[in-house]
């Protein structure tokens, strides 16, 4: 039993057709002496807590009964349109394997090989064949999701045309391995992908490092702000499911959550897995306010008898016993314009805040302005509550840095007073 194809389908669209075959309940498809088959990897959303989506992925027999890589296939055809035919054919079996085997909800991911993405007028015949095929398939292109590297950026008028041209058909675009090389945000706000994967890479420079983990949700945060949902893939172990939730993705991809099979998965309800993810998080969380109160209390509550006396003792003896405390770069007070009231205050004891030469030029802090900073911010909105920051680089070093400040009324006018505490939350 051979696939079906539209009435109208092109003319290697029909032979690709007729190169699969049904077996064991699934589509397959022989190509000399190769054998192709899908496998699919389900994709979760963790505010869902289920399966959203199944990417398309292909496993390739030799002659022999060996697996060999998809690479490997696609690099041993001998032209360019022997490529451009494989990867019709790739996505004409995914198709059929999927319409087959998922419900009526869900995103098909399907890959498109680079070469081919770029190829303008077979590029958009394929698009097209492809459209056709898909509907008369019964799945709508809005469920359909394709994923492009990168690495076709660089030809950026070939790949300007080809996005447009996908735009058109109505399916979702995907920018897959975002940040495994010289990613670009200029890209995304080019195209504006409605999904981007972030490479492994990321994912396991961010499991070694607090920093780099930090530097992560903020790369979620602005992909977010760009209008892309955020897809991390290659998460294989429970602590790196952890960090993908914390920074705050909304879809994952990876072993901890399924591997690739033939079949889909199908999404019959919330996970297991990340109901216990989340349950971990929650843990993790309530353990880490614990541990945060413990290291902070002593500078709240030093700030917050501070800020009674100040107005009648004055910036230096209200902040003498809150200067005296480990880890304490600096205390200062600012007027309700962000400008310094007085000269800063620094701690007696040696090396902790050593001026950097390199950073000269960004001395005399007393002179600048921080109206903009958000301990500033909040401290103003909020008189009389101790507010804190994420950690930060400081001046005073350069060193990072967390900021309590309170606001606190002095003459009639509110005054901002401010402590900077070393942070050192990363070794490295």
């Amino acid at each position: 039993m051979n696939a079906a194809t539209p009435p109208d389908a092109d003319p290697m669209l029909v032979h690709l057709a007729q190169t699969l075959v049904q077996e064991g309940g699934r589509w397959r498809a022989r190509q000399g002496g190769w054998l192709l088959d899908s496998h699919f990897q389900p994709v979760f959303s963790f505010p869902h807590r289920r399966a959203v989506g199944y990417e398309a992925l292909l496993r390739v027999t030799a002659a022999d009964g060996q697996a060999v890589s998809p690479l490997h296939f696609f690099e041993q055809l001998e032209s360019f349109e022997a490529q451009w035919a494989a990867d019709r054919l790739c996505r004409l079996l995914h198709v059929n394997n999927f319409v087959h085997q998922a419900g009526d909800i869900g995103w098909l991911f399907l890959n498109i090989h680079p070469a081919v993405f770029v190829h303008g007028a077979m590029q958009t015949q394929a698009l097209d064949a492809s459209v056709r095929t898909v509907q008369a398939l019964g799945l709508p292109m809005h469920r359909l999701v394709l994923e492009v590297t990168e690495d076709v950026m660089a030809q950026e008028t070939d790949f300007q045309q080809a996005v447009a041209a996908v735009r058109e058909t109505g399916c979702l675009l995907a920018l897959d391995d975002f940040g495994a090389g010289h990613s670009n945000f200029d890209r995304i706000w080019h195209i504006h992908p409605e999904i981007v994967k972030l490479d492994r890479s990321l994912l396991r420079r961010a499991c070694g490092s607090p920093r780099i983990a930090r530097v992560l949700a903020q790369m979620v945060s602005l992909l977010h702000e760009c209008g892309s949902l955020v897809l991390l893939e290659g998460v294989e172990t429970r602590d790196e499911a952890l960090l993908a939730l914390d920074v705050d993705v909304d879809l994952v991809q990876g072993f901890v959550f399924g591997r690739p099979v033939p079949g889909t998965l199908g999404p019959t309800g919330a996970s297991q897995e990340i109901d216990e993810i989340w349950s971990l998080l929650d843990q993790r969380h309530a353990a880490g306010r614990a541990e945060l109160g413990a290291r902070v209390n002593p500078y709240r509550s030093a700030l917050k008898a501070a800020q009674a006396v100040l107005p009648t003792l004055g910036l230096a003896q209200a902040c003498a016993p809150l200067l005296a405390l480990p880890g304490v770069q600096a205390v200062f007070a600012l007027d309700d314009q962000g400008r310094h009231v007085a000269e800063q205050l620094l701690p007696q004891s040696p090396g902790l805040v050593d001026a950097d030469p390199r950073f000269e030029p960004l001395g005399l802090p007393s002179e600048a302005r921080w109206a903009r900073r958000p301990y500033f911010r909040r401290a103003l909105d909020e008189p009389g509550v101790v507010q804190m920051t994420r950690p930060y680089l400081s001046l005073h070093g350069p060193r990072m840095c967390v900021t309590l400040s309170v606001a606190v009324p002095v003459a009639g006018r509110l005054q901002v007073l401010c402590v900077d505490i070393d942070w050192v939350s990363d070794p490295a």
